[in-house]
């Protein structure tokens, strides 16, 4: 059997295209190429070269119409025994293709070539064409008249007319050897014979049989092989004539074969008559009459019984052909019942050779049908044949052979696996096809069966690549079914090809181990991008921190990328990439090298190494650093396993998880190997941008948390380095987060003058930090200071340090001006843990009158010496005492001391800056640890100097009373706090300020009236002696003598904007506290009115009501004043705190001292 027939086969010039000299393969090849471009001449192209001799047998060539067709033998053929019974198997003509330049020896061509010729006794046209010969070899007159043909050097234009014009001569060489041939056999000098003929049957017939009957034979057998040279002839009407003729003879002498042979050139001469029909009626005829040829021969299959030669091979590929002839979608069923029968046959074919073509042909008509599945059995039988011959070119082509198979089975290698298929799914979702078409779970064992018969095939043919690619497979996609001693069997498989390859050997299937993205590590907050506004003093508004993702800085006008892109990288800085690595085996995985794959050219990644035992995984961090301007493509990793670089795809392996999600892979090495079950995370677009500047920040003795104790004021450094490769040129420091007036202040200038910043260079600047106060549920208890830390941390309550900051305005990827180079945000966030320092246990308000000597009040209200504690309350004319008393815990196990320090309100206040305002600091309170101290704050002179109505009464509700809002009280209570300072000292550089506010408002909220609001009348005493003279009185200063009429006057100023009218009282008490003057025996007398004095005081404004005093006895008095208000207001009755319209609203002033001397 032949492969590759057809039912024009019949009609095709074989011609053997043989190499002669020293050629190079790929030169052969060029010119082979050349020459297949001519295997139909037309009859009319070769006129020119055609001479007729005599009569040719020909009548009826088509020379308008017909033509010469070609089969070209590469390499050539041995000849065949059944060349007689079909002469189409003959060799008749030998081409010779020779390179000059590679043999410059043209005699040598010759005798080569004349060698090569003698072996194709068949052949009638014999030349050899020399291609490119030298000047020297074309004027070598001797080399003319013989079969060597020069090529002139030429184009390629030029080499192909020559070449045609040389074919068109063959074509002519050959019809007329054909015509001498076709006369010559009609004269009856040949002699036909086929290895049938040799058998007993057929000579006791030559020997038996009568002579007429043999000469019919012969006559017979002449007229079908004159039919199969008017064939090749290309005159099919010629042909149809003899075969008519040989059928009859055939008939008649009862040669079977030869009529069958007969039958099968006269299909062919019908379809060659028919050429250019397309009639359905025409496939029917055809196979109509091929039918009737294989029953012929299936005839002489059962009739002959011999075991050396059988005809069974022209049954076959009789049935081929006509398989070959209908395959078509039309006429599926027809020709898989051909295909079956053929199959069958094979059983009774005796060279193994017709069994190899014959599964070969049926695989490929299976192909051409679409059926890949059962042209992969017939492929598998093929490569069985193969493996039958025990040598490593037939081991070769097995392998070869079922590297055909492995798209049907499903095994196939990623080398082979098309774009299409690679990129099977979008928007996240896979479709199911792709997962079947790269990890088939139907077929688990056959699919074994086929790598494992692959594995064999290549280590007989001493290919450790395929041998490696196969095993890698098997390990890959079968090792749940696969037990631990055959996985460490393909193990030692692997380890033993790679042996044989050379070093870095790169094979497209992955072995181990299986790899995933995990993820792509987010940007620290020292590398974030930002984007620069351009024309704008304030570059840094607006812009947004890269994150890891969302920002490209070239969002206008931009020639490197016009999609927005998932992730920034900038060249020469390192960056990394976290996946999981799966070691489903049961042996330990040693992973000599892997890294991220980068197909761009853009990327410098840094290999690892890694081990995995058996059953085991790992989240392993692989890094690399961009070298280039441009996007960056990972779609992988690449491994260096078992001594052989492969790609390991994340794309691969998230089909994997989700085929084995659907129920499509057998298992999922991560969850065998212990890991949960994670999204898949999709590999983001990278950008590389130029260089940018970075800078590195520190604190200055650690970056650890900044321990401060509440209210604590504290300096700290922190470093700012770059460790770019591109200078600073712009700079600005925001604050965010909680807290972010516990700054105090921040060096900026400093750093403004380092600009701009170097490569390498540093600057430190200074910070001052103020720790604040904690929070009510951190007041409870104490914090140690080992948890403090983490708590704080964990709040996020530290304020953090925006440093923007951007290099030069221009590099090689600005556009225009509108679009500048990106900057970068540096996040410092300052750890601040604020511990509890001193606490609160309570607060209270605590106040003090103590009575004024009558005399004395002139002198204390001047008063402005702040270095006494205790002074005349101008508005209650008394000495007044009041204080904040805080009792303060020290919790800690450190030493504080407290002072207060009070700020004074002078008369030169408003020519001072806020700075400058004069202080008075007290003694200072030593608090030890795990002590309660109490701390007394002094509250002086906090009045309002007028009692109005818009402190007490809205305008709007005047008539309620009802009293003003908390937070207008509240702003006045804040304006009295302010004035107040307690600040704390501990150590020898902890220092800090007590926060107050809250404490002194809760202690001040119930008596804000009092402490703020003045009474709406002031009452006082004084000598009116002392005024009328204008000398101090030679009494003791502040004193009377007994037995002495003594003026007096009392004062009574009304603090109100509005008028009162009042009735005056005034009443002198002993030390007992009895009255003085009223009673049965009184002990002091006078003069003048001291009850019931109706008087009306403007507003603002004071009286003086004068009377004298007589004192019988000396000692101490007391004298007091008070007024009933006649019609009061709203202002008084809230004042008084009135709870009835109809109430009387008195007011009694402060006791006064009145110290009366002399003898009884």
């Amino acid at each position: 059997m032949e492969p590759d027939v057809s039912i024009e086969t019949c009609s095709m010039i074989r011609i053997a295209v043989i190499p002669i000299g020293s050629i190079n393969p790929t030169h052969f090849r060029q010119y082979v190429a050349m020459l297949g471009c001519h295997n139909t001449m037309e009859l009319s192209s070769i006129s020119s070269f055609y001479t007729q001799g005599n009569k040719s047998p020909f009548s009826q060539q088509p020379w308008d119409s017909g033509n010469l067709r070609f089969k070209f033998v590469i390499g050539g053929s041995q000849p065949s025994p059944w060349e007689d019974f079909q002469s189409y198997r003959k060799i008749h003509g030998v081409i010779g293709i020779c390179h000059c330049p590679s043999s410059p020896d043209l005699d040598s061509v010759v005798v080569q070539f004349g060698i090569a010729c003698k072996q194709y006794t068949s052949a009638l046209v014999q030349r050899c064409f020399a291609f490119f010969p030298a000047d020297s070899q074309l004027e070598n007159e001797r080399k003319k008249g013989n079969k060597l043909v020069l090529f002139p050097p030429a184009d390629q234009r030029t080499q192909e007319l020559h070449l045609q014009t040389m074919m068109q001569e063959i074509a002519a060489s050959l019809l007329m050897e054909f015509e001498k041939w076709v006369l010559q056999a009609e004269s009856g000098g040949t002699l036909l014979k086929t290895p049938l003929d040799t058998q007993a049957s057929l000579s006791a017939e030559e020997v038996f049989a009568l002579a007429i009957k043999a000469k019919k034979r012969r006559n017979a057998r002449a007229q079908k092989t004159i039919g199969d040279y008017c064939l090749l002839a290309g005159s099919p009407i010629d042909a149809n004539t003899h075969y008519s003729t040989a059928l009859d003879l055939c008939r008649m002498t009862g040669d079977y074969f030869w009529y069958a042979g007969a039958l099968e050139g006269g299909v062919c001469a019908f379809l060659m008559g028919k050429a250019g029909e397309k009639d359905p009626s025409l496939v029917q005829e055809v196979k109509y009459r091929y039918s009737g040829v294989i029953m012929h021969y299936r005839k002489l299959c059962i009739q002959e019984t011999s075991p050396r030669v059988s005809p069974a091979s022209f049954e076959l590929e009789a049935t081929l052909k006509l398989a070959r002839f209908i395959c078509r979608s039309e006429m599926v069923t027809e020709v898989v019942n051909l295909l079956t029968n053929a199959s069958d046959g094979a059983k009774s074919l005796i060279d193994a050779n017709d069994k190899l073509i014959l599964y070969v042909e049926i695989a490929r008509l299976f192909g051409a049908l679409g059926y890949e599945r059962k042209a992969a059995f017939y492929s598998r039988q093929v490569a069985q044949l193969y493996l039958q011959q025990q040598n490593n070119l037939s081991a070769s082509s097995a392998l070869q052979v079922l590297a055909l198979t492995t798209k049907a089975y499903r095994v196939q290698s990623r080398a082979s696996v098309t774009q299409t298929n690679e990129t099977g799914f979008g928007n996240g979702k896979m479709h199911d096809e792709l997962v079947v078409s790269l990890f088939e779970s139907q077929w688990n064992t056959l699919q074994m069966v086929v790598l494992k018969e692959i594995l064999l095939c290549a280590v007989r043919a001493g290919d450790p690549l395929a041998a490696w690619s196969a095993a890698a497979r098997l390990v890959r996609s079968y090792y749940p079914l696969i037990t631990p001693p055959g996985q460490k069997g393909l193990a030692s498989a692997l380890h033993n090809s790679s042996v044989r390859l050379p070093s870095g050997t790169h094979c497209p299937d992955p072995a181990l181990p299986f790899i995933r993205l995990h993820s792509f590590p987010f940007h620290s907050s020292q590398t974030d991008i930002i984007k620069r506004t351009s024309k704008r003093e304030d570059w840094w508004a607006g812009s947004a921190p890269s994150g890891p993702f969302i920002y490209t800085p070239f969002s206008k006008k931009d020639i490197v990328c016009t999609t927005k892109l998932d992730l920034i990288w900038v060249i020469g800085e390192p960056v990394q990439v976290l996946v999981e690595l799966a070691n489903p085996c049961g042996f330990d995985l040693t992973v000599n090298s892997i890294s991220l794959s980068v197909h761009s050219g853009n990327f410098d990644a840094f290999p690892v190494s890694v081990t995995l035992p058996s059953n085991s995984s790992k989240i392993l961090s692989l890094s690399g650093v961009p070298t280039k301007v441009g996007p960056v493509i990972i779609p992988g990793c690449t491994v260096h396993c078992f001594g052989v670089l492969t790609e390991h795809l994340f794309k691969d392996v998230n089909n994997l998880v989700m085929g084995a999600a659907q129920g499509l892979v057998l298992c999922d090495p991560f969850s065998r190997c212990g890991l949960r079950k994670v999204k898949n995370v999709n590999v983001p677009s990278v950008m590389v941008i130029p260089r940018l500047p970075l800078l590195v920040s520190r604190i200055i003795g650690g970056d650890n948390a900044i321990i401060l104790y509440e209210g604590e004021i504290r300096e700290i450094w922190i470093s700012l380095a770059n460790a770019g490769t591109v200078s600073v040129e712009q700079v600005h420091i925001s604050l965010s987060g909680k807290n972010q007036d516990s700054v105090v202040s921040i060096g900026y200038e400093i750093l403004k003058r380092a600009l701009p910043l170097r490569p390498g260079a540093e600057v430190i600047i200074p910070v001052t930090l103020k720790a604040w106060q904690l929070s009510s549920e951190n007041d409870t208890g104490y914090k140690s200071l080992s948890l403090s830390p983490l708590k704080q941390n964990k709040d996020g309550n530290s304020p953090v340090l925006f440093i923007y900051y951007a290099g030069p305005t221009g590099n090689e990827l600005q556009v225009d001006d509108d679009v500048l180079p990106p900057g970068r945000r540096l996040v410092t966030p300052l750890n601040i843990c604020v511990l509890q320092g001193l606490s609160f246990m309570k607060a209270r308000l605590l106040s003090m009158e103590i009575p004024a000597l009558v005399g004395e009040i002139s002198e204390n209200v001047l008063d402005t010496k702040p270095d006494r504690l205790m002074k005349i309350d101008p508005y209650r004319g008394c000495w007044g005492l009041r204080f904040l008393e805080f009792e303060l815990h020290n919790p800690t196990d450190v030493v504080f001391e407290v002072s207060v320090s009070v700020q004074l309100d002078n008369s030169n206040t408003n020519t001072k800056s806020s700075s400058e305002l004069d202080e008075f600091t007290y003694p200072k309170t030593r608090i030890d640890r795990e002590y309660t101290s109490r701390v007394l704050i002094p509250l002086e002179h906090f009045k309002l100097p007028v009692l109005d109505s818009s402190i007490l009464i809205n305008d709007s509700k005047s008539k309620s009373g009802v009293v003003k809002t908390k937070a207008e009280l509240s702003a006045c209570i804040r304006d009295l706090i302010t004035k107040i300072k307690v600040r704390w000292h501990s150590g020898r550089n902890s220092s800090g300020e007590l926060h107050i506010k809250d404490a002194t408002q809760a202690a001040l909220q119930t008596s804000v009236m009092d402490v703020l609001l003045p009474d709406p009348l002031t009452f006082g005493f004084r000598l009116a002696k002392s005024l009328l003279r204008g000398v101090d009185s030679p009494s003791t200063k502040g004193s009377v003598l007994a037995n002495d009429m003594t003026p007096m006057e009392v004062l009574v100023r009304n603090n109100t904007k509005d008028s009162i009218k009042l009735s005056l009282s005034i009443t002198c008490r002993d030390v007992a506290g009895e009255n003085c003057i009223d009673g049965k025996n009184p002990t002091v007398l006078w003069a003048g009115t001291l009850l019931g004095v109706k008087v009306e005081i403007p507003p603002l404004e004071e009286i003086k009501h004068s009377f004298s005093l007589y004192f019988l006895v000396p000692g101490e008095y007391t004298l007091l004043a008070a007024a009933v208000i006649h019609d009061p207001n709203d202002i008084l009755r809230t004042r008084a705190r009135a709870t009835s319209p109809d109430e009387p609203i008195f007011c009694r002033g402060p006791p006064y001292h009145v110290r009366v001397h002399g003898t009884v």
